[in-house]
């Protein structure tokens, strides 16, 4: 059995994980995950009890109780490379014997929510509209450096993808994943089902241009008119992908909803869309609750 070393699994002196300082014991099998560590509070408020908390940087984390239900509520930051660390860490939390350093025999499997925003692309996407990410396209490159990556990624897909873009080789192979049927089939009444897709950044891999003009300007044009057996991409977003992937090569049920705040074809935005975040978290608290 393998001995994971002390610099591939990094405890703290107080015995909790590295980055997300949780300790194993203080997560629930039920995490709630957010970009923002100031949304963690605006989910948390809904708790009937609060059990522990944890801060570190951008990961801050609740766990308690909420509609007889034990949760947890997890802040990761900006972009995959945040989602890396913290699937694997909250993995690790519950899938690790942390006094031997070796794999549990018997494995936990996680639910993960992700909670976001996100911009739509598609005209009957109206501003705050959820969206559930039934399948998620990674630009950013991250499941790629991860063994079975191919056996969670419709390869046809991405085929045909790189196909109809001519994606330049100077970008990272993009993947398709599909999120967790489980809780796909638990939000459907609830939610649009859409094709979304992870961007490495905000700005030019989003098709925004400031005072640098992305590579190739016709990019976002040939990625909106992909169609693969009746679907288009519906939205935008900076996480959904790793989060997907991640979590279905580590054996956990995992799924991304956003509620839309920026509409590119009406051209909208709206920055004040606590309203919108806050039904989106109530609704899906209330679902999680049930399962």
């Amino acid at each position: 059995m393998r001995i994971i070393a002390p610099s591939e699994l990094i405890i703290n002196g107080d015995g909790s994980i590295f980055h997300l300082h949780l300790k194993p014991g203080q997560l629930a099998d039920t995490v709630i995950l957010v970009g923002d560590p100031g949304r963690v509070e605006q989910v948390a408020a809904y708790f009937d009890s609060v059990e522990c908390r944890a801060e570190n940087r951008e990961f801050v984390a609740v766990t308690g109780e909420c509609f007889g239900k034990r949760m947890t509520v997890q802040s990761t930051g900006i972009g995959t490379d945040n989602i890396d660390i913290v699937v694997n860490e909250l993995d690790a939390l519950a899938n690790i014997d942390f006094e031997t350093r070796t794999e549990k025999a018997e494995k936990t499997r996680l639910t993960l929510v992700r909670l976001g925003t996100c911009g739509g692309i598609q005209p009957e996407l109206r501003i705050g509209d959820l969206v559930l990410s039934r399948i998620s396209a990674g630009f950013d490159g991250l499941l790629n450096f991860y063994k079975g990556r191919n056996a969670v990624c419709d390869l046809e897909m991405e085929q045909d993808f790189v196909e109809h873009t001519g994606w330049s080789r100077l970008l990272t192979a993009p993947y398709f994943v599909r999120c967790s049927d489980r809780l796909a089939e638990l939000f459907a009444d609830r939610t649009v089902e859409g094709m979304t897709i992870s961007a490495p950044g905000f700005y030019a891999p989003q098709g925004r241009f400031l005072r640098l003009s992305p590579a190739d300007p016709s990019l976002n044009g040939k990625i909106e008119s992909f169609e693969y057996r009746g679907r288009r991409f519906t939205n935008f977003e900076m996480e959904g992908s790793a989060l997907a992937g991640l979590s279905l090569l580590l054996g956990h049920d995992a799924a991304t909803i956003c509620t839309v705040i920026a509409q590119r074809v009406a051209l909208e935005m709206d920055t004040d869309y606590r309203p919108f975040v806050d039904k989106m978290i109530k609704m899906s608290l209330e679902k999680l609750a049930g399962l």
